[in-house]
């Protein structure tokens, strides 16, 4: 039983180039989704932040819809100093182009250089601002040196849990049914079976409830 509030982020963000022409990223949001059910279910009052999906949320659950990484981060910010739990599943984007045109880009058969500027880090802010006893849960898609990389995102983000994947192995990452995950603590590496994601979201939730209870 969690009776607790948390915040769940979940999906993709688009980040405009053009009124036809946009970047994304392959996040589906069925993990996030997975955890809002789970921890919903679980007695948890929960508020689920989404990028855009074909999911319905679950029954009981406070949806908050955003397109963009910017809309991402002001929604998360805005709501989680009211948040026992902040668990971001979301796959915000890193850069978006620099300028948004209003008109549609015309092919004239020259090549076109496009700039990005970096967006803000969410979970670095979130780690600067976290308030005790407040427990803060990265993820770390990964292709490579999996848990390395999810030890120092610990670290420099201030989380109190990584949720780290391969998304190059088959059944797990984006688009999948189930996934294969890594959970990364202070205390060490604890990697899990191939799981259903709703299985993994209860994995995930325990692991925070056991971080409560330890303090």
């Amino acid at each position: 039983h969690l009776p607790a509030r948390i915040l769940v982020t979940a999906g993709p963000t688009v980040e405009r180039i053009d009124p036809v022409r946009f970047i994304t990223n392959r996040s589906t949001g069925r993990m996030g989704y997975a955890l809002a059910e789970a921890a919903q279910r679980r007695g948890a009052a929960v508020t689920l932040v989404s990028g855009p999906v074909s999911l319905t949320p679950p029954r009981g659950v406070e949806s908050v819809w955003v397109e963009s990484s910017a809309q991402l981060c002001e929604a998360v910010l805005s709501r989680e100093d009211g948040a026992d739990a902040v668990i971001q599943a979301a796959a915000p984007a890193d850069f978006t182009p620099e300028t948004v045109f209003d008109r549609k880009i015309k092919k004239t058969g020259d090549d076109m250089t496009l700039r990005l500027k970096s967006t803000t880090d969410i979970a670095f802010t979130l780690g600067q601002r976290k308030r005790p006893g407040q427990v803060l849960v990265a993820f770390a898609a990964e292709t490579n040196d999996v848990v390395d990389n999810a030890r120092g995102k610990l670290v420099r983000k201030n989380a109190d849990l990584v949720v780290a994947n391969d998304v190059t192995l088959p059944g797990a990452g984006f688009g999948a049914q189930t996934n294969i995950v890594t959970l990364v603590t202070k205390d060490g590496a604890r990697p899990l079976e191939q799981m259903p994601k709703i299985q993994v979201a209860d994995a995930i939730l325990d692991c925070v409830k056991a971080i409560w209870e330890n303090g």
